[in-house]
């Protein structure tokens, strides 16, 4: 890798994502300054592929990199709302170890021989209707969480309990999507391990 990439402006923004969510964590238990920085994390998230595009500045060091924020950043979430939390973080670093190992900076192309929904799911690089629901499911469900007191001293969102109830019932249904679509990865990634390989010829 030529280490001019590591300077490219996509992952530089990435670094900056990375202090932000450290910078959130050490506030985990004050949602009024938790969440903006938090927040600020995720609009960057968006920032820096569209900066790789515009810039030409694309590498399998940022596609890399980029999935390694989102999963520390769901990771501290998780971690805050759950004392199963660790359960799902450990599912989303498997997957990313799984797809990265054999699909690279290119993983989300690497489904055209998978299941229709997993196709549906993944059509696109998730700019479909159902891929935003998914993806909204895997990032704001945690949040949504969070919100409704799981990280702080109480809730955040003064809202009534049965539109906290209907917005956690539509993102978790998008995770549990995104669930299926791990779980595939998992078993692809399974078969490729065990698969049967040839026999050492021997003299």
């Amino acid at each position: 890798m030529a280490p001019k990439v590591l300077l490219f402006l996509p992952n530089i923004v990435g670094y900056v994502r990375i202090c932000l969510l450290f910078s959130a964590w050490t506030v985990r238990h004050a949602p009024a300054a938790f969440l903006p920085v938090y927040l600020l994390s995720i609009i960057l998230d968006a920032v820096d592929g569209w900066l790789a595009r515009r810039l030409g500045q694309t590498s399998g060091f940022g596609a890399w990199l980029d999935v390694v924020v989102d999963n520390l950043g769901r990771s501290m979430l998780w971690s805050l709302v759950s004392e199963w939390g660790w359960l799902l973080s450990s599912l989303e670093w498997c997957v990313f170890v799984c797809n990265h190992s054999e699909g690279g900076e290119r993983w989300k192309s690497s489904f055209s021989s998978s299941p229709r929904v997993i196709q549906a799911v993944m059509a696109d690089g998730f700019r479909t209707p159902l891929g935003v629901w998914v993806v909204s499911g895997l990032h704001g469900l945690p949040v949504w969480l969070y919100l409704c007191g799981g990280g702080g001293d109480g809730g955040v969102l003064e809202v009534s309990w049965w539109l906290q109830a209907a917005g956690m019932l539509l993102l978790a249904a998008g995770r549990l999507l995104a669930l299926t679509a791990e779980l595939w990865c998992l078993w692809t990634h399974i078969k490729h391990l065990t698969r049967d390989q040839p026999e050492d010829k021997r003299s």
